[in-house]
């Protein structure tokens, strides 16, 4: 299909107006209604009724214009990605402290000139991140749809990297010594994760791993931010929490709080990218490859139900290659 006829079906419709459309297209009038009456005989409808003011939409027209809006965007995003001097490539991370933020960091280090968006959607349900992908308000975003097949079609979901798990606690927490932990050793113990939001992907980790392990995940109580969190672990004998390996926190020198590997099997929360299926933006190839270079997982680890078992390195990463440029 035209996407010049597209494009001046779409601005006559917005503007009433042929010679309107084609001032603004750079064309002329007849050039305007001919691309829209070959786009009328490809359709076999017609698309505009003539009146005294102008043009105005068939029933069929009004139809499809959101259509023809949604690939005449699509299209003018295509460009746009791949100009030189295009726009910063924008993906979201749960958090700017979060194993993802830390991971871009590491990639932007190493490639400055890269024109990095780093943003933080204000959602907790990942279908709103899928939404956001799929209208190009960004470019990709690290979340997991625990359902893929529910995912739309023009969007995908590729494996991104997994981030073991680690016990925070205070010095005076009864594991405190302790140089590495056993999931089983963990329970009992209460640990807190303040703000675990339905539909979201963490809700159904957390019931997961607590299912798995017996343990006593304790949401309660809103989360009033990172810094809350660790006061709380710095001054109590019974609290902990669980923390990305690569999640950054910073504290005050005398909270004298505590990382504490979890192995046997080490705990891993999956992370993924959603990005668009097709014409993704050309900066995440270099992201993707980036990811494919992570450190692999140790040999005995716990993954979520929709985490598939893990590959070798470079597995992984051809695999991210051949998804992107089937896109």
């Amino acid at each position: 299909m035209d996407t010049e006829a597209l494009r001046s079906f779409v601005r006559a419709a917005e503007l009433g107006q042929l010679r309107h459309a084609a001032g603004e297209l750079g064309v002329t009038q007849q050039a305007v209604s001919k691309r829209i009456a070959a786009l009328e005989r490809e359709l076999e409808v017609r698309l505009f009724t003539r009146t005294a003011r102008g043009v105005e939409l068939t029933l069929d027209g009004q139809a499809f214009l959101p259509h023809a809006r949604s690939i005449v965007a699509g299209v003018e995003r295509a460009i746009t990605a791949v100009r030189p001097g295009s726009r910063a490539l924008r993906i979201d991370v749960l958090g700017l402290r979060s194993a993802q933020a830390v991971v871009l960091h590491d990639y932007w280090r190493s490639h400055p000139e890269t024109n990095l968006d780093v943003v933080t959607l204000r959602v907790d349900d990942p279908r709103l991140a899928v939404a956001a992908v799929e209208a190009g308000d960004i470019d990709a975003s690290f979340r997991t749809v625990t359902a893929p097949d529910t995912l739309p079609p023009d969007v995908q979901m590729i494996h991104a990297f997994d981030s073991p798990l680690e016990l925070l606690v205070g010095p005076r927490h009864p594991l405190a010594s302790a140089r590495r932990l056993t999931p089983p050793q963990l329970r009992k113990h209460r640990i807190w994760v303040p703000g675990i939001a339905p539909r979201s992907e963490w809700a159904e980790f957390y019931d997961q791993l607590a299912t798995e392990f017996d343990l006593r995940i304790d949401a309660a109580g809103p989360h009033f931010g990172d810094e809350v969190l660790l006061d709380t672990l710095a001054g109590s004998a019974d609290v902990a929490t669980l923390v990305g390996a690569r999640d950054r926190y910073i504290w005050p020198t005398n909270y004298d709080l505590r990382r504490i590997p979890v192995a046997n099997p080490t705990l891993v929360y999956p992370l993924s990218l959603i990005l668009p299926r097709t014409n993704p933006h050309p900066g995440l190839r270099g992201i993707i490859t980036h990811l494919g270079s992570l450190p692999r997982l140790p040999e005995t680890v716990w993954l979520p139900s929709w985490a598939t078992p893990r590959r070798g390195d470079s597995d992984i990463a051809g695999a991210r290659r051949s998804q992107l440029r089937r896109g």
